[in-house]
This record gives structure tokens, sequence and C-alpha cells, in this order.
């Protein structure tokens, strides 16, 4: 296509605009000679939008995120929920949370920002209770285990939190219980199994006056009948061990790898002291001791490995001292009496607890890891316990969602159908993360930033996209070479 500026003296000016091969070319070719002839002409503002035979803009149908919602669209077919849910207001529910945590009301302006069609809000109320039902997030559960390939002894995390209701009474489900921020408002508590590296596997929810150290064994045990596993390996953190807690693991034949509490400074790290008198502990010192299987644990031996490590020494010495000063202050009459665990009261009489205090830096620095399998090595044993920080990431990753809006849930057919949206959010957002090696948060906001549109040219329909940065573009690429393999 040619077009014709002007004639002037014989000689004409001439420019070529592009060839066309299709009418949709051939029309994108006419808009464009259009708008040429049109540049740099006064035009006067009338608010009419010019259709493009006058050599305005194309108009816009629709625009999409595409590039984002494609991507989550892909790990939630990887891990196998289409099937397991076969769905697709859940589908939306699911995706939409991961690109913006919000109600189940707001959902559907997120899902039209998107571009995606949205079921409106009565469907969705009415698809909840389905979503609380037995046997779904089961369904899910057991996808996400096909995913990781369960096998003997798999390597499994266990982790809890609380979500709070703005409500004063208690219903049988939201109960007021121990609260480490000393909230009292009913809550309910979550426990969240995962693999090795923080990959949901199951959550379950309990009643908010349950003690953390009691649903450790009803997931496991639900866990485990659900996939048919003989044993697992469950590493969990100190605080989700009592000594009971210790005593059914036991029993129930399971193996562990435990934070241990140290009620007492333990006789290795005495005996060490001892042969070291004066002398700084090095830094990854490993001591350990072995108790001989018995009754009790089902004939296995139990190793406790005890760990010093010089930055966590410092620190712990650092907020024992900071302790002692209030509590000195507090002695001497200076400060009220607060929760501090250094200030002794004897009848009327205040005290600092320098026994306390001596033991507490005696410890300083030492972290104990209890397991009971058999011939463990220290370095494997460590190195399993610190991948609960995969869990704990993947309960950060979540708390906006989990947070996000059940705390206005009236019935725990309402929370249990959160969880199910959030569990299998939670699943699709460690997929993409394992996937690109970026975080989910990162993901979310790059890529929403790039459209896919609709533009009418003519009486045809094209379709343009935003480039993507090269960086997002080898995310994109390695989210659809690994969702093509599966």
């Amino acid at each position: 296509m040619q077009i014709v500026y002007s004639r002037r003296k014989g000689s004409r000016q001439i420019e070529h605009i592009g060839s066309a091969r299709t009418d949709v070319e051939l029309e994108l070719l006419k808009t464009a000679a259009r708008q040429k002839l049109a540049a740099g002409q006064g035009e006067l503002d009338l608010g009419i939008q010019p259709p493009p035979e006058a050599g305005g803009p194309l108009r816009i149908l629709s625009s999409r995120m595409g590039h984002l919602w494609d991507s989550l669209a892909a790990g939630y077919a990887v891990l196998g929920f289409d099937q397991a849910a076969g769905d697709e207001v859940f589908k939306q529910l699911v995706l939409a949370r991961i690109v913006e945590p919000t109600s189940k009301f707001d959902t559907v302006r997120v899902l039209e920002e998107i571009g995606v069609p949205a079921a409106s809000y009565p469907t969705i109320k009415r698809r909840l209770s389905l979503y609380s039902a037995i046997g779904w997030r089961e369904q899910l559960a057991a996808a996400c285990a096909a995913h990781v390939h369960l096998g003997p002894s798999t390597l499994v995390l266990f982790d809890v939190t609380t979500l709070y209701f703005e409500t004063d009474e208690g219903d049988g489900f939201r109960e007021p219980g121990f609260s480490k921020e000393r909230r009292l408002e009913p809550q309910i508590t979550v426990g969240l199994l995962s693999d090795a590296n923080g990959f949901p596997l199951m959550v379950h929810a309990f009643e908010g006056n349950k003690a953390e150290t009691k649903t450790m064994l009803p997931t496991l045990k639900a866990f485990m009948d659900t996939h048919g596993l003989h044993d697992v390996v469950i590493v969990a953190d100190a605080g989700m061990v009592s000594e009971a807690n210790m005593d059914a693991i036991e029993a129930a034949g399971l193996s562990y790898i435990l934070g241990a509490k140290m009620p007492r400074v333990p006789y290795v790290i005495e005996q060490w002291r001892t042969n070291h008198p004066g002398a700084d502990v090095p830094d990854g010192l490993t001591l350990t001791a072995r108790w001989p299987g018995g009754p009790s644990t089902k004939g296995k031996d139990v190793t406790t490995f005890y760990q010093y490590a010089h930055d966590r020494g410092r620190r712990t010495i650092k907020g024992i001292e900071t302790q002692v000063a209030k509590a000195e202050s507090a002695v001497a009459g200076k400060a009220s009496v607060k929760r501090n665990r250094f200030v002794q009261l004897t009848g009327g009489t205040r005290s600092v607890n320098r026994t306390l205090e001596e033991k507490a830096k005696a410890l300083a620095g030492f972290k104990a890891y209890v397991t009971n399998l058999p011939d463990p090595d220290a370095e494997m044993v460590i190195g399993s316990y610190r991948r609960l920080f995969q869990i704990e990431r993947s309960f950060r990753m979540a708390k906006s969602d989990l947070r996000a809006r059940p705390i206005y849930h009236r019935k725990k057919d309402s929370i249990e159908a959160h969880l199910s949206i959030v569990f299998a959010a939670m699943a699709v957002g460690h997929w993409i993360e394992q996937t690109t090696g970026w975080s989910i948060k990162r993901f979310v906001k790059t890529a929403r930033r790039y459209r896919t549109f609709s533009i009418a040219a003519g009486k045809h329909t094209i379709t343009a996209i935003d480039p993507v940065p090269d960086d997002l573009a080898q995310a994109l690429e390695a989210i659809k070479t690994k969702s093509g393999a599966h």
C-alpha cells in the first residue's frame, strides 16, 4: 500500500506503508494510512471518538492479564486440580486469591480486572458448601501427594498457625485458646503438613482451645491413612512436642526429627565445659547423646544432637543480659515487676535468680535435635530440621490468604471452604516459585502489568500483547516448558 502526500509541479511525494496478504492486515494498513494522512492536522475537540475510518485509534474490545492468568492456570493443571476439583468456579477463586487475597464478594472484581468472565457472587455462595464437603479437600490433597511422589519414610514437615475471629463468644469451633499474642478473641488452630520443600500436602482446622501439641498426631494419622503409608519421618519444632506427644509419636511407631527443649544443662555439655575450662565453644560444635531403645520407644534408639552456633549464642546472651538488667531494676524498685523469668519472688522478697541466669548462659548458642532414626547422621538430622523454614515460608506466603477474610466467616462450613481454597492457592503458588525461581509475590506483581488485547480492525478482530522484559520472558518460558512436559 502506498500513500500520496502531495503532488507539486508534476512530482509526487509517496510513502510506502506496507504490504498485506490478508483482510486483517489490509484493515490495519488502511488504519495506519488514515492516521498518517490526519497527522499534524488540527481537530476540534467535540468529545466524539472518531471511527478508524477517520484516522482515529482502533477500538479495544477487551484486555486480560494473559501471561499471569495462563501461567497460574498452567500450574493448576499440572498439579491435577482440574481433575481433582472439576469445578470452574473453584479454579477462579483459587487463582484470583493468588493475584489478590480478598473477600469472596470482592473476588468478582479481581476476576473482572484480570479479564476473566467471573461467576456471580450468588453462584459463589452456593458453591461454598461443596468446597467444605467431606472429601473435597482430600481430593486436592491426593493430587498434591501424587505430584510429590510419596514413598516409604517420606520426610514431612508440620507447623501450626492461628486465625482469630471478630466475635465475642465461641461456638464450639471458634474458641478462645492459647495465644502467643495474648489475644482473647475466639480462634481456630490450623495445622499444615508439607513435604521437605514446603509443598503443602494437607491442612486441617482444629478447635481454638485445642493445644497445638495435640494437632500433629491427628493430622499425621489422617495423612498416613489417606495415602496408605506405614511410616513417615515427621519434622517439627520443639513447641509442637510435649512429653505426652512424644510418647504418642513413639507409640504410633513413627520416625521423627524434633526440636528438643533443654530444661537443664545436658550432661554432654557440662562434660565438654569440664574438659575445656575457660575455652570458648567452637562454632558448629556438635555433641551427641544416645539412649538405647526400650518398650516405650518400640525398640528404637533415641539420639540427641546438641549443636552450638556462635551467632545464636551472641544473640541469646544479649537477650539474657537485657532481661537480667530489667530484673535488677525491678528488684531495686526502679521498675515494675512484669513477666521476667529472672525475677525470683520468695514471700514478699524480690531477688535476681542468678542460678537461672547461669543456666541460661550455659545453654546459650546450643540447640537440641532429637531423632529415633537408626544410625542417624548429625548433618542429615540438623539439615532436615532446618527445612522447617520451608513450611514457615509457606505459612508466610499464605498468611494474608489465611487471614484475608475468614475472620468474618460465621459458620464452620464457610471456614472449611475458605481453607480448601487457600490450600490449593498455596500449592499453585509454591509450584510457580519452584518453577521460576521467583517469589509468588514478585511473579504476580510483575506479570500482571503485561496484558493481552483484542482490538477491532474494521470487521475483523486482532490480538495484541504488551512486550515483556527478558527476565519475565524466561520465567514464562520455564512455566511453559514445565507444564508442557507434564
